[in-house]
């Protein structure tokens, strides 16, 4: 093959089993293509970018984490087709969903609670799963979760940034692992990192799903990763009053700073997605009209609930009194 010196230079060409058709995106290591296989099945390629592939190190290291992403059979995790190398190209290649949440976002704006609610489990339950296999994503964002025709979200990436966090650990080449505005704190101060770090970099994806705006920006890396270690996240309620308090309670939580003040695993997180789904669910009493979520919300209180009681006490005795004047009318 000849030198490729853009990414627009491989439309057109074969690789392996796919044709290249257009290109997609690109991101730090990888450019991204829509591509057909040979039996005529559309598919997204991602091929390491020439400076990466050219080590041998680092492509070692990418195809062996694409090879373990490959093994996570999940419906919310996007399915790996092949990793392989043909000619100087590395590359993999996965199922073509139809949107990502980053360009929905682009596109509409601040999404209604109800639909984040419902992404947010999706890609909760994948990292459970992933998690549970041993594996972390590093660098989940909005780019990252793909949305299927049917509206299911899927995530994609796993792997990518732990091969370069291990490139840089045994190199000591300078790179930044992740996307700045995503960074948990442990990741901006190079400490160890667990699956916890996902939370945060979860918690950061559903506050710009909710508001259209990360919680910290700056153009400055260090400031923004200061910003990570030390300034607490803007009220999600004072951005989109709409919003429920249970799901920014949800949200801050996964922000917390020390990863033991986030949620110890994607099953406690599911546990409260379900919940805050399940209050913002209609309830219908008897001779009653369906309670909204600000309803619901100022019951939830124990300063309400005392209210209520003393309502129902109140609609009691004035019951009895009626009971006992009609009585006394029929003598």
């Amino acid at each position: 093959m000849t030198a490729i010196n853009a990414p627009t230079d491989l439309v057109g060409q074969t690789l392996g089993p796919y044709t290249l058709e257009r290109l997609l995106g690109q991101g730090g290591f990888a450019w991204a293509f829509v591509g057909r296989a040979s039996d005529g099945t559309p598919v997204a390629i991602k091929v390491l970018k020439p400076r990466y592939a050219g080590d041998a190190q680092f492509e070692s290291r990418f195809r062996n984490e694409s090879e373990t992403a490959a093994k996570l059979e999940h419906p919310n995790i996007i399915r790996i087709r092949s990793v392989a190398k043909t000619g100087e190209h590395v590359y993999f290649a996965m199922d073509l969903c139809a949107d990502s949440l980053g360009a929905r976002i682009a596109r509409e704006g601040p999404l209604a609670e109800d639909d984040i609610l419902r992404l947010a489990r999706d890609i909760t339950a994948a990292l459970e799963f992933a998690h549970q296999q041993g594996v972390i994503h590093r660098d989940l964002k909005p780019d990252n979760v793909l949305i299927r025709s049917d509206g299911t979200a899927v995530l994609t990436d796993f792997g990518i940034a732990r091969a370069v966090s291990g490139y840089v650990a045994s190199t000591g080449v300078n790179m930044t692992i992740g996307t700045p505005h995503y960074l948990s704190p442990e990741q901006a101060q190079g400490r160890p990192l667990d699956q916890r770090v996902d939370f945060y970099a979860l918690g950061v994806t559903l506050y710009k799903a909710a508001t259209g705006e990360v919680p910290f920006s700056s153009t400055d890396w260090f400031e923004l990763a200061r910003m990570h270690v030390e300034d607490p996240p803007p009220s999600l309620r004072r951005k989109h009053p709409a919003l429920s308090k249970r799901f920014e309670r949800v949200v801050m939580k996964c922000l917390a700073k020390h990863p033991d003040d986030r949620y110890a695993d994607a099953a406690a997180l599911l546990s409260d997605l379900d919940e805050v789904e399940q209050k913002r669910r209609p309830t219908v009493n008897l001779g009653a009209a369906p309670m909204g979520t600000a309803q619901r919300e100022t019951l939830a209180d124990p300063s309400s609930g005392r209210r209520t009681w003393l309502l129902i006490a109140v609609v009691g005795i004035g019951l009895v009194l009626l009971v006992v004047l009609v009585v006394r009318l029929m003598r």
